[in-house]
């Protein structure tokens, strides 16, 4: 029964409580398990974080759901869980007791003399998470077959995939030839002062996502530039009202979420994603907004921005920035995005080429702020700060024309940022 149970069996004095993948939010049905911060035989306080799983987009504290002691962990660091896996099991401390008591007859016991003993690294005796297990039927795989590199040598899909890229999997005889692999660097001896660390999952699907977003949308970009100059003496002029009211510095942010919404009303093809044939045009602006974080780029989405005010956006958007930093963030609040701003002048950035973020069909990006030389409408010449704007979208469903009009439109709504405040 390996000990694992889900509630207090019947005649006996111990109650167990299972640790389960909770509900991950829409579309997302894996998790891996990143960390656990208790060991086997610790002690456990309700609601006192136990484990942390990574998703495909944020990572997730899941808290003990009752005290006592932590008398086994099912999936350990590494695995690859489904919604409702089990985890591990608290028990209570005679739990534990009669947990560690078990464990040396488990290991003594001798395998049966007819069974010859499975090569070292054979992974038919470890156990595999059910998304692993689905991926070896559908490929007709042996696990055996496949070199493990979770922790004490666990199975993990992306194990499975790797082997299925080098040509691991054994196809029926009239199925047709696969198309060819993507190109693989060819392995190589480790080099002086080099490490090797394992991509997170967030990585891994941020690398996926941009890449289908190449390989799927007709991606172009168009550019304009801004000079900067009202806003900026507009945040001047009220920064200490407005901090003091609100409780929030007035940022950028702001104005650009403010100057897209202005400027979607008027081209909702950029508002919109293809859906197979069909076009879905969305009423609707819920405006993602970039962040970096150390395990990389994660989108919150601003809901409903035009109604916002910009005290609201940018308390939104701050309280984003902060708990996205600390991993803090839900997954759904990083879905259902209609367009995203991505702003790479905080770095330092002076010009780039932003990737879609599908399915949506635009994305601005906001680059620094630089003092150059501008020729005056009189003719005179005189160092404005600027900004260069870059819009990508989505050709198969925004023209050029649109594409162009829309970054004016923005371009328009920054340098004149009254027009902002009367939707003009």
């Amino acid at each position: 029964m390996n000990g694992l149970r889900a509630k207090q069996l019947e005649g006996e004095e111990n109650m167990v409580t299972e640790v389960k993948v909770p509900a991950l939010g829409e579309s997302v049905t894996e998790a891996t398990v990143a960390k656990w911060m208790k060991a086997v035989g610790e002690a456990v306080a309700a609601d006192e974080p136990l484990v942390e799983l990574e998703t495909d987009k944020v990572t997730l504290e899941i808290n003990a759901p009752a005290a006592g002691v932590l008398s086994d962990i099912a999936a350990p660091e590494g695995s690859e869980v489904e919604v409702g896996a089990l985890l591990g099991v608290i028990g209570d401390g005679a739990a534990k007791a009669k947990t560690a008591a078990a464990k040396p007859v488990e290991v003594s016991e001798p395998a049966p003399s007819a069974a010859p003993a499975a090569p070292v690294g054979r992974q038919a005796v470890k156990p595999l998470s059910p998304a692993v297990r689905k991926l070896l039927a559908e490929h007709n795989l042996d696990a055996a077959d496949v070199a493990g590199t979770g922790k004490n040598g666990l199975l993990t899909k992306s194990d499975v995939l790797a082997c299925l890229d080098k040509g691991g999997a054994k196809a029926p005889t009239a199925a047709p030839a696969p198309a060819p692999a993507a190109a693989q660097y060819p392995p190589r001896p480790p080099g002086r002062r080099e490490e090797k660390v394992r991509m997170t999952r967030l990585r891994r699907m941020i690398a996926a996502r941009l890449k289908e977003a190449q390989n799927t949308a007709a991606m172009l970009t168009t550019f304009n530039e801004a000079d900067m100059s009202e806003v900026m003496a507009l945040r001047a002029r009220y920064r200490e009202i407005f901090e003091k009211k609100h409780g929030v510095r007035v940022g950028f942010m702001s104005f650009f979420v403010k100057a897209c919404v202005v400027a979607l009303r008027e081209f909702p093809a950029i508002n919109g994603e293809i859906a197979g044939d069909d076009i879905i045009y969305k009423n609707h602006y819920d405006i993602g907004v970039a962040v970096g974080t150390p395990q990389g780029l994660v989108v919150p989405v601003v809901r409903d921005a035009d109604s916002l005010s910009f005290a609201g956006i940018e308390k939104t958007i701050g309280d984003f920035a902060q708990r996205a930093r600390a991993g803090k963030l839900g997954v759904e609040e990083m879905q259902g995005g209609t367009f995203t701003i991505t702003n790479g002048g905080v770095f330092g950035s002076l010009l780039s080429t932003p990737i879609l973020n599908p399915p949506q069909s635009g994305i601005l990006g906001m680059h620094k702020i630089q003092q150059r030389p501008v020729v005056m409408p009189d003719g005179s010449i005189a160092a404005r700060p600027m900004m260069y704007l870059a819009l990508g979208y989505d050709h198969r469903i925004v023209d050029g024309r649109e594409a162009v009009s829309f970054l004016v439109r923005v371009k328009d709504c920054i340098e004149d940022p009254q027009r902002i405040m009367l939707d003009t």
